[in-house]
């Protein structure tokens, strides 16, 4: 059975696609201001993928993932050069390539149409931002080599991908390992949903599902939503464990988190990055966007390293989150670096946690500098003082006067 793709004509715009089009809309904005800051950079060339484009706008009048890429490139163009300009500093180019793709024939149409007066507006009036826009129609893996050899051509290093399929098995695994080889500097958004696999999983076991060939995956994960001894909550926490165990290997860091629906959790939106600061952002922007997403499991580092069966706790990104963030984090920083030794450079901290944490960098920092037997120094050897002023090139260091206040210093540690 094929999987019915959205009919434009009319279409109408659910709860679970506002919060994700609310992040992606924010995200992308912070993405611009992030690549934007050096005081030196004079041109920034990206390259945005929308696989999965739909026609632009819905019913209500709302924008679809193509017009809030275009409308926030052009409102983060304004607002970063009016910055750079405050600041003293050049303006900054931007040059971006936008790849449009949709199975479907009518709905790229519609979404030519749609999108039409806004690039026309931008290069009537935004000479120093330039959109090079092309519109594909063909199923995602099927378009993606011809999209991946443009992109190679012209040499774009930075790309993001919009993966918003209608089922899971619409984007196979590969490709998403793939793009992540091929661009160090690539992120991607990927959507599924996991009762769209059931309904439509296929007997033939070389067409791919973005989780696996192999439909047990998905069986085993549906099974346990079924127990009796299982709540909702700890069912999301084994979904979400499994889930991360498939696709962490497609990129160095994922967020596994799902759309928060309290009546049930059938769809994933995944964060891919290959960089730690990207994951950094995005954390960021869920907690400004609380309630969007939802994780279940531990709330400091190392957050799946638990048994959803009797531990755990959901996560909103809200502030009670954070409080439990905190606490985690106080005993959890110095342990993590306990077992490197007694130091850690900053840089190798976040690229060791970001993968595994849903807390917000704030909060971080904030645990860094709050526990006494831990300590924040400088290139030159000096502790830092404040939480905002720490750097990259700082060093995490455990004092060598410990206050004993933990389990794990007396040995009997997890």
């Amino acid at each position: 059975m094929a999987i019915k793709h959205i009919d434009w004509d009319g279409s109408k715009l659910d709860a679970h696609s506002k919060r994700k089009h609310k992040i992606l809309r924010e995200y992308f904005r912070q993405y611009l201001i992030t690549r934007c800051k050096n005081p030196n950079q004079e041109r920034f060339r990206l390259a945005v993928v929308d696989g999965f484009s739909g026609g632009g706008k819905y019913s209500c009048g709302s924008s679809g993932s193509p017009l809030i890429f275009v409308e926030t490139l052009k409102n983060a163009f304004v607002e970063i050069n009016t910055t750079r300009a405050a600041n003293g500093m050049k303006p900054v180019e931007i040059e971006c390539l936008l790849a449009f793709n949709d199975s479907v024939k009518d709905t790229i149409e519609l979404l030519k149409t749609n999108i039409a007066p806004l690039l026309a507006e931008i290069k009537a009036n935004h000479s120093t931002l330039h959109i090079q826009e092309h519109f594909f129609n063909n199923a995602f893996d099927q378009i993606y080599p011809d999209i991946k050899a443009m992109l190679t051509a012209g040499r774009y290093g930075s790309v993001m991908f919009n993966l918003d399929q209608y089922g899971s098995s619409d984007v196979n695994r590969e490709t998403i390992k793939d793009i992540f080889q091929t661009w160090k500097s690539a992120e991607a958004f990927l959507t599924f949903s996991i009762g769209a696999v059931l309904s439509f999983l296929s007997t033939d076991k070389e067409k791919n599902s973005v989780l696996t060939k192999d439909p047990s995956l998905l069986n085993e994960i549906y099974a346990l939503k079924e127990s009796q001894s299982l709540n909702k909550n700890s069912w999301l926490g084994l979904a979400e464990k499994k889930i991360f165990s498939e696709l962490k290997g497609c990129a160095t860091h994922a967020s596994p988190f799902s759309i928060n629906n309290p009546d049930g959790w059938r769809y994933w939106m995944i964060h891919f990055a290959n960089s730690h600061r990207a994951r950094q952002v995005y954390n960021n922007v869920l907690h400004e966007n609380d309630n969007a997403q939802v994780h279940f499991g531990r709330a400091g580092l190392k957050m799946l390293a638990f048994d959803p069966a009797n531990e755990g706790q959901l996560y909103l990104f809200d502030e009670d989150a954070r409080k439990a963030a905190k606490q985690s984090l106080y005993d959890d920083i110095p342990r993590l670096i306990l077992d490197q030794g007694d130091t850690m450079p900053i840089m190798e901290f976040y690229a060791s946690v970001y993968s595994e944490t849903p807390a917000h960098s704030d909060d971080i920092h904030e645990m860094m500098l709050t526990n006494p037997d831990m300590e924040v120094l400088t290139p030159h050897g000096n502790p830092r003082r404040s939480a905002n002023t720490i750097s990259p090139d700082d060093t995490l260091r455990v004092k060598s006067q410990k206050s004993f206040s933990f389990p794990f210093f007396l040995g009997n540690g997890k």
